[in-house]
C-alpha cells in the first residue's frame, strides 16, 4: 500500500514572500553591474583618474609659489579642496549612465523584471562610490608623493574621505533626477558643469575668502562647497569640526530627501513598456 503525498501549497503570505523582491540583493546586483561597466568600458573611469591627477598637480605648481611661497606650503591648504573638487565633478556620471540606460531601453527591461525597482537607481549610485573612492585615493596618493602629510593623521584622512563620499552620494541624486528629466546624456553633462564649476571655483578651494572682494566673499561664505571644504580641512588637520560636519550631513540628508523621491517619481512616470501585471514595489 503506497501513501499519497498531497502537493504542498503556499499560503498567500508565503507566495507574497517568494515574489517580493529582495531589496539588498537587488541593490548589490545593480551596484556590481555599475562596477562591471567600468571594466568593460574603461573610458568611463577616465574622469576619476585624470581629473584628480591634473587638478592636484596643476594647481599646486601653478599657484603654490605665488599664493603661499612654495608648492609644499600651498599643498597643505589646497589638497582638501581638490579632494572635494574632483569628487563633486565626477558625480554627474550617475545621471549620464541612467540617461544612457534609458535611451538604450535598458530601464524598460528592468521594469519588466520582478526586482525591487528602486534598486535600479540606488544600486547604480552605490556602484559609483567605487569611482569616488578611486578619485580620493589618487588625490591623497599624489599628495603624499608631493610631500603632503595630514596633521590629523590617518584617522583624520579617513573621516574626511568618508564625509566627502556621503556628500557625493547625496549630490549624485540631483544628476539622476536630471538624467531622467533631460533628453540626452550631453544635456546632463553640460548642465552639471554649468552648475558645478561656479560653485567649486567660487569657493574657498583655492584661496581664503578673506582675500576676496566683499561681494564675492559674501557668496563664498554661503556656498555649500565652502562649508564642505572647511569641514574637510578641519578633519584632515585634526581640529574640531562638529559644526561644519553637522552642516554637511544635514545638507546631504536634505538633498536625498528632496531629489530621492523626485528621481523615483520620474522613474515611475517614464514607464513605457511596463506590463500591466508588474507593480511598483515599495
Amino acid at each position: 500500500m503506497t501513501a499519497t503525498i498531497a502537493p504542498r501549497t503556499l499560503t498567500r503570505q508565503g507566495r507574497d514572500a517568494v515574489r517580493r523582491p529582495r531589496m539588498l540583493r537587488n541593490t548589490l546586483t545593480m551596484a556590481w553591474r555599475a562596477m562591471l561597466r567600468i571594466r568593460r568600458e574603461p573610458e568611463l573611469a577616465t574622469d576619476a583618474i585624470f581629473i584628480p591627477v591634473l587638478f592636484t598637480l596643476m594647481f599646486t605648481y601653478l599657484f603654490g609659489g605665488a599664493l603661499a611661497g612654495s608648492p609644499r606650503e600651498y599643498l597643505r591648504f589646497l589638497l582638501p579642496g581638490t579632494l572635494v573638487l574632483t569628487v563633486l565633478l565626477i558625480t554627474v556620471t550617475a545621471g549620464v549612465s541612467l540617461n544612457t540606460d534609458r535611451a538604450r531601453g535598458t530601464l524598460d527591461r528592468y521594469r519588466s523584471m520582478p526586482v525591487w525597482q528602486p534598486s535600479v537607481v540606488v544600486g547604480g549610485l552605490v556602484g559609483d562610490i567605487a569611482r569616488y573612492v578611486l578619485a580620493t585615493c589618487l588625490v591623497l596618493g599624489i599628495g603624499l608623493l608631493m610631500g603632503y602629510r595630514p596633521p590629523g593623521g590617518a584617522g583624520g584622512a579617513v573621516l574626511a574621505v568618508a564625509l566627502i563620499l556621503v556628500f557625493a552620494f547625496s549630490v549624485s541624486w540631483i544628476w539622476t533626477a536630471l538624467g531622467l528629466a533631460l533628453r540626452s546624456a550631453q544635456a546632463v553633462t553640460v548642465l552639471s558643469f554649468a552648475v558645478q564649476l561656479p560653485l567649486t571655483f567660487a569657493s574657498n578651494v583655492f584661496v581664503s575668502p578673506a582675500t576676496l572682494p566683499g561681494w564675492l566673499r559674501a557668496f563664498v561664505n554661503v556656498n555649500p562647497v565652502s562649508h564642505l571644504v572647511t569641514a574637510e580641512r578641519a578633519l584632515m588637520d585634526g581640529t574640531p569640526a562638529a559644526t561644519q560636519v553637522g552642516w554637511v550631513l544635514l545638507a546631504s540628508a536634505a538633498l536625498i530627501a528632496v531629489f530621492g523621491p523626485l528621481t523615483m517619481h520620474l522613474y515611475r512616470a517614464d514607464r513605457n513598456l511596463l506590463p500591466p501585471s508588474a507593480t511598483w514595489e515599495r
